[in-house]
Order: structure tokens, then C-alpha cells, then sequence
């Protein structure tokens, strides 16, 4: 009976181990936002100390794709449908030590970069599309490869043609709220944007064709400090949570996203850190683990090293 125990003691101590990380050095960098590239085989990350965008690899080995201290903060990142392309957002919202009283959350732009020679590529300025505090956070494309790109002050969504073209694409009362706001936001195939509320842990869904049509869908719960989002398919959608409640939710609709319930979660022995933004690599989900708590804490000693953790979803009990 007794190496029963111990057996079932030791299995209960494997399965509870954190999940599989990543871990690279990247001096006081903190990184927020992450993008894989399937073609390279490498994880594209952004810099809320000094706006620099690197590149790891899945051995841990980080290198600098392009640096410059105008930057000020990079956030959310895509690599753009042609692969050719990384989609930066950057502004100066809260932590970069290049920061400046001409741009502190006045600065909102959106850069691409040649994921080949890091060069950049284009640099478009969106702060004077709605007057007031500016904080570009995430973004996406459509179909067309129109790029949508969140304000997280000025509850806005912004619209970028590829020819470079920027316009408000969406301002709605649903999403006013104070300090950070709209965050996390994907495309759906069947034509509409998803959009989370930090400070109010909502799900907007946005019709790209009437972006003036904006539905709450509605979840029997809220997801308070919700950040980067990514859709698993057309009924699965994972939600990246953090400031006190440090996890990766998932939930499901099946009625077109008026609806949702959630379907799974992260465990509390995963231990993440401040959990940002996620990224698909295959099947696998993998969550950069941003450590912003270190950026509010006086005491603390700039991290040297980061990482971007697998994120497993157990399946939560039907109701």
C-alpha cells in the first residue's frame, strides 16, 4: 500500500510541474508582444523598455532584428500574410526609458520591418486620428490584408489600408473606460472583428462590414485584465489574462460568437509571470511571459532573462 502511495505521490508531482518554456537573455527588454514565424522557425518579440524587436530561437537564443530608441515601447506583432513582413505596434505608454514629454501617451504608430535584413520597411503615424492619450497595443489583418490596430486610451479601433491609409474604423460607447481599455484583438473569417476590454474583461464582437454594429458576447463570466487574444478556429477562442490573475482562458461559441462559454484553462501550477500576448506554433500555444509587474515594483532589479512558456489547456466541467 505504501509504494502505492508514493507512486501516486510522485505521479501527482510530475504532472503539476510547470509546462515547457523557452528562456533567453534580453537585458531589462521585457518583452510584450510575440509573433512566430513558421518559415524561419523563430518567435519574434517586442520591447516595452526600449522598443527593440528581436528574434528567438526555439533553442533560446535571442537576437536583435531591429533597434531604435524612437521606437520607445513595441507591443503587439504579426507577421503579415506574405510572410515577408513583421506588423509592429509602438507608442509610449507606460515603461520605456526612452520616454519623453513630447510623446508619452501621445505616440502611436505602426511599423513593418523585412523579417529578412530587419530594415524598415514603413512607419505610419495614427495619433492625430482622435485627439487625447494614445496606447497601440494590438493588431490584425483581415481578408484583404487591412491591418486593425487597438488604442487602448482612446477606445478606438483604427484601420490601415495596405496601401497605408489610416482611418477610425470603430468607437463605440461599449468600449470607454478609464486607463487601459481595448487590448487584444483578432480577425474571423466569417467577416468580424473580436476585440477584449482589460479594465472591463468583455468580448466585443466588430462587423467589418458595419463596424458601427458592435455586440458584447455575452459569457457568464468576466475576464478581468484580458490582453492578447488568438483564435483556434471559428468556435475557439483563447484569452491571455494577467494583473493578479495570471492564466490563459478558452472559450467557445456556438452560435457565431453572440455567445460564449468557457471551455478550458491553464492550471495554477503552470506558474505564469505576468502572461502578454500568445502565438500558435502548430498545434502548440505558447505565451510570452512580459514580467511587467517587475516594471511597477521600485525594488526590483531589471530581469536579465525572459521566456515564452507552452500554455495547456485542461478542459473545464460542463455545467
Amino acid at each position: 500500500m505504501k509504494y502505492l502511495i508514493l507512486i501516486l505521490f510522485v505521479s501527482s508531482c510530475i504532472t503539476n510541474r510547470p509546462t515547457s518554456r523557452i528562456e533567453f537573455e534580453a537585458m531589462d527588454s521585457y518583452p510584450e508582444g510575440i509573433a512566430f514565424d513558421k518559415d524561419k522557425d523563430t518567435y519574434y518579440v517586442s520591447s516595452m523598455r526600449d522598443g527593440t524587436i528581436g528574434k528567438v530561437t526555439p533553442g533560446g537564443v535571442y537576437m536583435v532584428l531591429h533597434k531604435d530608441s524612437t521606437l520607445k515601447s513595441t507591443y503587439g506583432m504579426k507577421v503579415h500574410p506574405d510572410g515577408k513582413r513583421l506588423f509592429v505596434c509602438v507608442s509610449d505608454a507606460n515603461y520605456s526609458k526612452y520616454t519623453s514629454p513630447t510623446t508619452r501617451r501621445k505616440m502611436i504608430r505602426l511599423i513593418s520591418i523585412d523579417v529578412e535584413t530587419g530594415k524598415r520597411l514603413s512607419d505610419i503615424d495614427l495619433s492625430d486620428l482622435v485627439p487625447g492619450k494614445h496606447f497601440g497595443n494590438d493588431i490584425t489583418f483581415d481578408n484583404n490584408y487591412n491591418t486593425y490596430m487597438t488604442d487602448s486610451f482612446a477606445n478606438a479601433i483604427y484601420k490601415i489600408t495596405p496601401d497605408g491609409k489610416a482611418s477610425v474604423f470603430a468607437q463605440d460607447k461599449m468600449f470607454e473606460t478609464e486607463g487601459v481599455g481595448l487590448n487584444g484583438i483578432v480577425f474571423h473569417p466569417d467577416g468580424f472583428l473580436l476585440v477584449d476590454n482589460s479594465a472591463t474583461g468583455k468580448i466585443y464582437k466588430v462587423d467589418i462590414s458595419n463596424p458601427k454594429n458592435v455586440q458584447e458576447v455575452k459569457i457568464d463570466q468576466y475576464f478581468m485584465g484580458a490582453d492578447g487574444l488568438v483564435l483556434k478556429d471559428k468556435d475557439k477562442l483563447v484569452i491571455v489574462t494577467n494583473g493578479g490573475n495570471d492564466k490563459i482562458f478558452q472559450i467557445k461559441s456556438e452560435d457565431n460568437w453572440q455567445t460564449a462559454k468557457l471551455s478550458a484553462t491553464t492550471i495554477a501550477a503552470d506558474v505564469f509571470t505576468y502572461p502578454a500576448t500568445a502565438t500558435m506554433k502548430g498545434n502548440d500555444l505558447w505565451v510570452m511571459n512580459a514580467k511587467t509587474s517587475e516594471l511597477v515594483d521600485s525594488n526590483a532589479v531589471p530581469s536579465k532573462k525572459f521566456d515564452i512558456q507552452l500554455a495547456v489547456l485542461k478542459p473545464v466541467p460542463k455545467k
